[in-house]
């Protein structure tokens, strides 16, 4: 007769099942959405530089990468505020959650229309899938990132980061999520301006 698995071992598989669904989730929320594995072109580039081509969020990584990090190394704290007592593992699975609703939200024609409308992603057509899961990830490290660094060195990070892309693509997540709720005509014409 088999025996069960020690509580520990119970914990790490349902969490390990938990996280496998959620990204097979993705997949197939995305695929259904009409996404594409990676960029048109045919080719799967590890990163892409440039904001305004076709090629962003359409290979692995991109600029806008590093917001999906600065989502999870969010998502750590206002869980560690918000549920202290829950498993910090079960925080992890709820951060990658929440990502994954914005990855499908993002790629929503709603959202993808907003980000024509609202921000200078006017000829944004979606995330490539590998693109997404990219994103999911880079959020996943940044919770663990958040986890180690703490607080205060978190929120340092989150700053540098925030300003490094406000300096070097005139966009940020501020920004980002600032022009998809409420577009600022000088902001998106200083933001156009090249």
């Amino acid at each position: 007769m088999p025996t069960a698995l020690p509580s520990p071992a119970r914990e790490r598989l349902a969490q390990a099942l938990v996280l496998t669904a959620l990204l097979t989730t993705t997949v197939a929320y995305l695929r259904g959405q009409g996404r594409i594995p990676w960029c048109a072109c045919g080719r799967l580039f590890p990163w892409t530089a440039d904001i305004w081509s076709a090629h962003c969020s359409q290979h692995l990584l991109d600029p806008y990468s590093t917001s999906h990090l600065l989502h999870g190394v969010l998502f750590c704290g206002l869980l560690a505020w918000t549920v202290p007592k829950l498993a910090l593992a079960w925080r992890f699975c709820i951060a990658v959650a929440l990502e994954v609703l914005w990855e499908m939200l993002e790629n929503s024609q709603l959202v993808i229309q907003r980000y024509r409308e609202g921000t200078i992603a006017q000829g944004y057509t979606g995330d490539g899938i590998v693109n997404s899961l990219a994103d999911i990830l880079c959020c996943a490290g940044g919770f663990l990132l958040a986890r180690r660094l703490g607080l205060r060195l978190s929120i340092a990070l989150f700053v540098a980061i925030e300003l490094t892309l406000l300096l070097t693509l005139k966009d940020n997540l501020s920004l980002n999520v600032l022009m998809l709720l409420c577009p600022i005509p000088d902001i998106k014409a200083w933001q156009s301006a090249r």
